[in-house]
């Protein structure tokens, strides 16, 4: 009867996740997020747009094929986020100061666990990835102009690291365990920070994300 429930319980919670990544799927199509050619196995800029530009609508591309290179791709995404989060200390928001430092904190660990697990499982594999940027350089912002950007840019960037790494679990491209442990963490974690950043953007912006409106304005 015990183990009867407890396999109820597990087959319930793989449903709930399948419907919060299917989710962030029907809310990228229903934005538009998925219309412009891609680039590798990640989502790719439209002409025009990128760091210091603007977003705009994405599309996600074909699924990296293999372990090594969603790990590659992953660190380069990664990275882009740990450099855009660390901006966030200037952010007059305490809320926005601490979702930055534990970007940059969780992240940064992540870099470095792929990195080694590339070196050790892959080592005639580049290390370098052909990345587009996706987001919007910050510098030069401050105030409600640098909390708005970042959130409209970051919840597309989380949205790709989700479409990814379900990718790689779906199609069982993982080939070691560890790799299926920390993709699924990055899509969970990262499912529940595009929540919460779509909240922030709806209290203080009143801006529902993909709305075209609120692209590359950069203002508050």
């Amino acid at each position: 009867m015990r183990r009867s429930l407890l396999a109820a319980i597990a087959a319930f919670a793989l449903v709930l996740s399948a419907l919060s990544v299917a989710a962030v799927w029907s809310l990228a199509n229903s934005t538009g997020l998925l219309t412009r050619p891609a680039v590798g196995g990640m989502m790719s800029p439209a002409p025009g747009t990128g760091q210091g530009q603007g977003p705009g609508p994405w599309r996600h591309g074909p699924p990296v094929a293999t372990e090594a290179e969603y790990l590659t791709e992953m660190v380069a995404h990664h990275q882009e986020a740990v450099d855009a989060a660390a901006q966030l200390q200037r952010s007059t928001r305490p809320q926005m100061r601490g979702f930055g430092a534990a970007i940059v904190r969780t992240q940064s660990t992540q870099i470095e666990q792929m990195n080694r697990w590339l070196d050790r499982w892959y080592p005639g594999h580049s290390p370098s990835a052909e990345y587009q940027p996706m987001m919007r350089g910050l510098a030069g912002l401050s105030g409600d102009a640098l909390d708005r950007t970042f959130l409209l840019d970051m919840v597309g960037h989380h949205m790709a690291a989700v479409m990814m790494s379900q990718q790689l679990l779906a199609r069982g491209t993982a080939e070691h365990a560890e790799v299926g442990a920390l993709a699924q963490t990055i899509r969970d974690e990262q499912h529940t920070e595009i929540l919460q950043m779509q909240r922030w953007l709806q209290n203080w912006f009143g801006v529902a994300w993909g709305h075209r409106s609120g692209w590359g304005t950069g203002s508050g």
